[in-house]
């Protein structure tokens, strides 16, 4: 059975912690093996210049994974973040961005993703990054 926007939106809301809440996320698109999330702008996530901060694209990737794991397992289950890193190739101003997680493996124990951030209003990608994820339940 597959995984509705709005059940993987009530993960997002019973398995996150409030400050991760603060940033808006909410799930676009589900499939087997992928998660789109949109966290939409705000200024209160923008650092000095107007720029989105790296530290909020860096929790919406993190949390997009965790979104998309669980759509592909059915539901969620204890994971936690073994390894992420982020590249970053150019500002997000005043836009929206679309978080794109995409798993590239799904094991018993582990989970590998790469995920893409987009700055809706351009199309432009703004950062990727890869995880890799224990997953413990």
């Amino acid at each position: 059975m597959t995984m509705t926007t709005a059940e993987a939106d009530k993960i997002l809301t019973a398995n996150f912690a409030p400050w991760v809440l603060e940033l808006g996320l909410s799930v676009q698109e589900l499939d087997g093996r992928r998660a789109v999330l949109r966290m939409p702008w705000s200024q209160r996530l923008a650092r000095e210049g107007g720029a989105l901060s790296g530290q909020a694209l860096m929790a919406a990737a993190d949390t997009t994974t965790v979104i998309a794991v669980s759509a592909a397992r059915g539901a969620f289950v204890p994971m936690t973040t073994v390894q992420q890193s982020t590249s970053f190739q150019r500002a997000v101003t005043d836009s929206d961005v679309l978080i794109e997680a995409v798993l590239t493996k799904l094991g018993r124990r582990m989970a590998f993703a790469d995920i893409a951030m987009t700055a809706e209003r351009t199309g432009e990608l703004a950062a990727r990054a890869s995880t890799v994820y224990a997953l413990l339940g």
